[in-house]
């Protein structure tokens, strides 16, 4: 894990089995045995990053004898974020082996992030584990930051539709493509409804849409 030694121990992994059956189809593994092999994978993922061995009960998977070098920096190893939608399934299994919550921008709002982290903390409850100390983020925030109102449009219509499959109304109020007051006022809602971070995923021309993101909308962020 040499990312977390460089990193100085701040490596999160965000790990998920995927949404798409043709990435399944293509290695000729069924779709519906995604999340039996996802669980067990992460039982393997953390003992390797633990410095463990490796589960012998596996099903899917060969791991024995295996080790990962050099060893991660941080004790407990690196944190295992799992990535879910938001369903009660997910966020159960979030709650089982997770160490963090991924939930993604434009399958969600925040009144559903809001009713999905009460969830969570209900499942978190149950697991005996801490839900005020449980982290989570919100990833897949496709970002595009500009005031012009015709651009906004464009970028919604010809690149993130297309690319999404999803209607351009339905996207306008999830991701932060159009102004730094727009983009602002979303993620202070996000903030209000209890998200702790957010990743943008920037649709080009980055440098300079850091230096926006840094500059015209963290300062306007309510919580």
């Amino acid at each position: 894990m040499a990312l977390d030694v460089l990193s100085g121990g701040r490596v999160i992994a965000g790990v998920g089995p995927g949404s798409s059956e043709r990435d399944y189809d293509a290695v000729w593994i069924p779709f519906h045995d995604r999340w039996k092999r996802f669980d067990e994978s992460v039982r393997i993922l953390r003992a390797l990053l633990r410095q463990e061995s490796p589960p012998d009960d596996t099903r899917y998977f060969t791991a024995h004898d295996l080790a990962l070098r050099p060893a991660p920096l941080q004790d407990g190893g690196v944190p295992l974020w799992i990535g879910s939608w938001g369903s009660a399934a997910g966020l159960r299994r979030v709650a089982r082996v997770g160490d963090g919550w991924l939930a993604s921008a434009y399958n969600t709002t925040p009144d559903q992030f809001a009713s999905a982290i009460a969830l969570l903390g209900d499942e978190l409850r149950r697991q005996g584990r801490h839900a005020e100390q449980f982290p989570n983020a919100l990833v897949t925030m496709w970002t595009w930051i500009t005031e012009s109102q015709s651009e906004r449009e464009r970028i919604l219509a010809d690149v993130l539709a297309p690319l999404l499959n999803r209607p351009v109304d339905e996207l306008r109020e999830r991701v932060c493509v159009g102004s730094a007051e727009i983009c602002a006022e979303l993620l202070s809602r996000y903030a209000s409804s209890g998200c702790q971070r957010v990743y943008l995923w920037l649709l080009g021309d980055e440098p300079r849409q850091i230096e926006l993101a840094a500059a015209e909308i963290a300062p306007r962020i309510k919580s």
